[in-house]
């Protein structure tokens, strides 16, 4: 609770110092809060968050929460990601060496951007196959405001489903006898020739409601990883412990600890 008031805190400080310079002059809506704040605005008044008289179509405890939401789909899953990414290599040493082969051919010792790491096959195969078996969002939520029929099944409103995104990712049906296992090269033809069904893959949702951050991620991610076959090698740290376990995200238990060596 104590975490969850200074969050609160910090967020209503930064929307108050935000709008007041906007208001000023000293800044423009152009950024993400900004456009946020924007947006929340229901009449063409201008003043401060302090102003009674303005009407908001989403109240400041709305924006706060958008502004948690931001952080943890930006922050929090592509770092639990990249976690397991690197522990899988760490278990699997001759995929670490083909990842940073690739890479040092493609980037050679430059900082990778856009354009290069668009082309990197193996990496994005290594990073699709960590995301399959260990997703960080196990399962997506969907609820419905009005009837709606699925597969035949008609569903009331108000009704919660549950879509298990690890049990379509671990499914030996769609993805073969090997599904539990870790193995890249299933993605060598892209994702959707990876399983039987080319809707098996869905770490990112589905459909007209897909992550919106999709692309970014996984352009970040790469650009990450790459840096650090860069840079270093690892291997699992003897404290290593494989225990995962979901807190919101799919976690290691005990943390994701790798021994890095300076290359």
């Amino acid at each position: 609770m104590c975490i969850d008031k200074e969050i609160k805190s910090m967020l209503t400080g930064l929307i108050h110092k935000k709008e007041r310079a906007v208001a000023d002059g000293e800044s423009s809506n152009n950024d993400l809060l900004g456009l946020l704040l924007q947006s929340t605005y229901c009449d063409d008044h201008q003043g401060s968050l302090n102003n009674p008289t303005r009407t908001y179509a989403l109240t400041i405890e709305d924006i706060i929460e958008e502004c948690k939401l931001f952080y943890f789909a930006g922050q929090e899953t592509t770092a639990v990601w990249l976690t397991w990414t690197m522990v899988l290599l760490a278990m699997y040493p001759d995929w670490q060496e083909r990842a940073r082969e690739e890479v040092l051919k493609i980037c050679g010792k430059k900082v990778p951007d856009f354009d290069s790491v668009s082309h990197l096959k193996i990496v994005t195969m290594i990073l699709h196959e960590a995301m399959r078996l260990y997703p960080p969002v196990v399962a997506l939520f969907i609820h419905t405001y009005k009837q709606i029929e699925l597969g035949g099944v008609s569903f009331p409103a108000g009704v919660d489903l549950l879509l298990p995104t690890i049990l379509f990712h671990l499914d030996h049906d769609l993805w073969g006898k090997d599904a539990e296992e870790f193995n890249p090269e299933r993605f060598s033809q892209g994702v959707s020739k990876a399983s039987k069904d080319p809707n098996a893959f869905l770490p990112f949702g589905w459909g007209p409601r897909i992550c919106l951050g999709q692309n970014f991620a996984v352009i970040e991610a790469k650009m990450a990883l790459s840096m650090i076959l860069q840079n270093f090698s690892f291997q699992l740290s003897p404290s290593y412990t494989h225990a995962p376990y979901t807190v919101i995200t799919l976690q290691p238990q005990y943390g994701g600890q790798v021994i890095l060596n300076k290359l």
